[in-house]
């Protein structure tokens, strides 16, 4: 008998996948379209979409670049236990380097379903699906429906 393909998982992370399966079950068709979608690049301030459902979301770009959803960055949140957004741990030093804000030196659409970053870190496999996007809004609202602890 194989086991591949199985996978233990902790309670809370049952509890998480659960909720998250809620949350997702009531996102309609006009909760997932954009209406429209700002990149402020040249402010710096991060990405701003209007929801054709009348919702609004913001992220700046440090939690966008946090939470890039391709598989490598996935990979390494889950070996580290973080969530997308969450930034790395720093290490600890005598003197800090100086590490450069996270922004985009371009972005595009990825046909009618996302939207792709070109990182000024040189990161760019990944793709923010409206799908995503909208499951990870940033607004105190969206945030309090997740989880108390996100």
């Amino acid at each position: 008998m194989s086991h591949e393909g199985i996978r233990f998982v902790s309670k809370e992370e049952q509890e998480r996948h659960e909720r998250e399966e809620q949350h997702a079950a009531a996102l309609t068709k006009r909760a997932l379209t954009p209406s429209k979608v700002r990149v402020l690049k040249t402010e710096g301030a991060g990405m701003e979409i209007d929801w054709e459902d009348g919702h609004k979301s913001h992220w700046n770009f440090a939690w966008l670049r946090n939470a890039c959803p391709c598989a490598t960055c996935v990979e390494e949140r889950q070996t580290q236990g973080r969530e997308p957004g969450q930034p790395k741990p720093k290490p600890t030093q005598l003197l800090q380097m100086y590490e450069a804000p996270a922004r985009p030196a371009s972005a595009h659409a990825v046909g009618r379903y996302a939207i792709q970053f070109n990182w000024q870190d040189g990161h760019s496999s990944g793709i923010y699906s409206w799908d995503f996007l909208r499951r990870n809004c940033q607004c105190a609202e969206c945030r309090a429906t997740r989880s108390p602890s996100e």
